[in-house]
């Protein structure tokens, strides 16, 4: 017998587990969608399963902040062709776009306005 969860539904079972810390509510919206999309994809309903999707999944401010968590040592030139220092909201956003890419290559990657959930590797 299954039940069918909405997203208000999905985001209370973490309150009610106690859980609501591990995710925003951005966030938990984020992550809803993704498992119902996934869901959709693979043709079988997945369980709400609060305990095991905060072991699975974990967020991030940004995606330099998972990335660096994992390793990544990605280093950005700080200079221009023509020995420029280079405008700082640049270099941030190349390192943000490269660690994006770096993550999608290792692991399934949600994207929100406020942050990056990522599956845990």
């Amino acid at each position: 017998m299954k039940t069918t969860v909405s997203q208000y539904d999905f985001t209370e079972a973490f309150k009610d587990y106690g859980r609501d810390d591990n995710f925003s509510y951005e966030g938990l919206k984020a992550l809803f969608g993704y498992l119902e999309d996934l869901e959709e994809d693979m043709g079988e309903q997945i369980e709400l399963d609060v305990i095991a999707i905060c072991c699975d999944f974990s967020e991030y401010d940004t995606a330099l902040e998972a990335a660096r968590y994992y390793g990544c040592d990605y280093t950005v030139e700080l200079y221009d062709d023509d020995d420029e220092e280079r405008d700082e909201d640049e270099i941030e956003e190349e390192l943000e776009e490269y660690c994006i890419e770096w993550l999608r290559d290792r692991t399934p990657l949600i994207e929100f306005d406020d942050g990056v959930i990522i599956q845990n590797f």
